[in-house]
């Protein structure tokens, strides 16, 4: 089924298959190019065109003041309407008057219109009212306008009245001829930024998109690892870390294949010795039914023996698998649960963690530290998986050493409260501690093993059926020897502590 990323992505392909100009990155960075230089001559347009009519107005002025000078020292005297008319036609003008102090003299007037539009003083214009003028005389049409200012060289003061739609004309013709200079500017310019970029960044970006596809399609080939060029920039260190990158994804690949393969044969043994292991059960079994004094001793032991053997076999077999089941959450009665788990502790408790009988083993004393009542919300089977492996562990560490020295303490404790919506489990004994290589590699697989020549397994399903319960397991601190498991799991608001039961000791039940 297609997706909606996928729909968008191949709108953007060719009939070729590769990708369309304008979605490209060197497409875009052109296109861009082209509008900000486009919008920094817009921005260089305003203020020319304000320029360009300032100097068109004062053209006409010092064109009607070469005019109204020449016949300056004629006094009194009108001059003939021909000269008028020919003046009018040179500067473009209606009227033409000059002032010199508090005195005015109409030079030529010709059609003077009954009103005026806007009055123009150009001695003293502002940049910003010179922006603002051009644009309304941009937006007018057949405005009369008065326009005066003073003559250069002397102290007279020239004024002329004229239609606007010349200078609106001429200033069309400018905004014209400045926007085809603008485009053709900014293609230009455009195209070397184009250039530049392509060749300092476009190409080197597109080499490493390419080396990422063609890497991603088969990651084992080392020839799909992309060499770096030998530059020192941003793009060339980038280049360095993706080689970097995609050499330890394959290191890490190969690992992880090589791991994937092991754990399938591991599998494919534990499967068939389980098989085995089935039928030996059946013949130990009958093995308990001889009357035989001797084979009454050894067979429990056989048969315990075994026992482990199928739990072992059964705990990769369910490590290997994808995924546990999602928790079927219940109210357990926290301490009956507890309880269960030493009972079946307490067959194992007289056998070595290799399954030799110890000589006269020394008890264990299973401290259950839980309020009677106590309630957890969790799933039954998997809570008692998590609790059995780290007990179970506990005793193996327990009886590892020294299980013939009677002077020494071995006290498994397991305590629970609730408190503030959250459960806390801990699991405390008295042995020989946790290693600091196996500290380093905890509730990891195959390598978080206390002991030696164990799995790691126990921890590693504990601390998986934990996290999709919500919760932790942690390894906490103790003043004492020994080593204190702690798991925390999100529970019901808090309950009403009960008396605490009687510690019983493991050796003493089985007796």
């Amino acid at each position: 089924m297609d997706s909606g990323d996928g729909t968008d992505r191949r709108e953007t392909l060719s009939a070729n298959g590769k990708q369309k100009p304008w979605h490209s990155l060197s497409g875009k960075l052109l296109m861009l190019t082209v509008l900000f230089v486009m919008v920094a001559e817009v921005l260089i347009f305003v203020p020319s065109v304000a320029n360009m009519r300032m100097r068109w107005l004062e053209d006409r002025l010092r064109t009607a003041a070469a005019a109204s000078l020449v016949v300056e020292g004629w006094e009194n005297m009108e001059l003939p309407r021909p000269i008028q008319n020919d003046a009018l036609m040179a500067t473009g003008t209606k009227s033409i008057a000059l002032k010199t102090g508090n005195m005015s003299r109409l030079i030529a007037a010709s059609d003077m219109p009954p009103n005026v539009d806007q009055q123009y003083d150009l001695s003293s214009v502002s940049p910003f009212a010179a922006i603002r003028d051009a644009f309304v005389t941009l937006f007018s049409d057949d405005r009369i306008i008065r326009v005066y200012g003073p003559v250069e060289g002397s102290s007279m003061m020239i004024d002329v009245v004229m239609e606007e739609d010349p200078l609106r004309n001429a200033m069309l013709v400018y905004g014209r001829n400045v926007f085809f200079l603008s485009v053709l500017i900014s293609l230009f310019t455009a195209g070397l930024v184009f250039i530049a970029i392509n060749a300092m960044m476009i190409r080197p970006i597109r080499h490493m998109t390419s080396s990422m596809q063609d890497f991603s399609r088969d990651p084992d080939d080392p020839a799909r690892v992309i060499t770096p060029r030998e530059i020192n920039d941003e793009i060339g260190i980038a280049e360095r870390h993706l080689q970097s990158m995609q050499q330890e994804l394959q290191a890490t690949l190969k690992k992880q294949q090589h791991l994937a393969n092991l754990g399938l044969a591991v599998s494919k043994i534990n499967h068939d010795m389980r098989n085995i292991l089935a039928s030996a059960q059946l013949m130990s079994d009958r093995l308990s039914m001889v009357d035989d004094p001797i084979v009454k001793r050894f067979a429990p032991k056989l048969i315990r023996t075994m026992d482990r053997a199928v739990d072992y076999t059964r705990e990769v077999l369910d490590y290997g698998r994808a995924n546990e089941a999602e928790p079927n959450r219940r109210l357990v009665d926290f301490a009956a649960l507890v309880t269960d788990v030493r009972d079946m502790l307490i067959v194992d408790a007289d056998l070595r963690p290799d399954g030799e009988a110890v000589p006269e083993p020394s008890p264990i004393d299973f401290v259950i530290d839980v309020p009677a009542g106590l309630e957890i919300e969790a799933d039954s089977e998997q809570l008692f998986r998590v609790i059995h492996n780290l007990c179970r562990n506990a005793v193996q560490a327990l009886t590892a050493d020294g299980a013939d020295d009677l002077a020494i303490v071995r006290r498994i404790t397991v305590s629970a409260s609730v408190s503030e919506g959250t459960a806390t489990i801990d699991i405390d004994d008295t042995g020989p501690g946790m290693p600091p290589k196996a500290r380093e590699n905890l509730f990891t697989a195959f390598r978080g093993s206390a002991r030696s020549g164990g799995t790691g397994l126990g921890l590693a399903i504990a601390s998986e059926l934990v996290r999709a319960h919500g919760g932790s397991i942690t390894l906490a601190d103790k003043p004492g020897p020994g080593t204190r498991f702690r798991i925390t799991l999100p529970n019901q608001p808090d309950q009403a502590a009960c008396p605490v039961p009687a510690p019983m000791p493991i050796k003493e039940v089985g007796e």
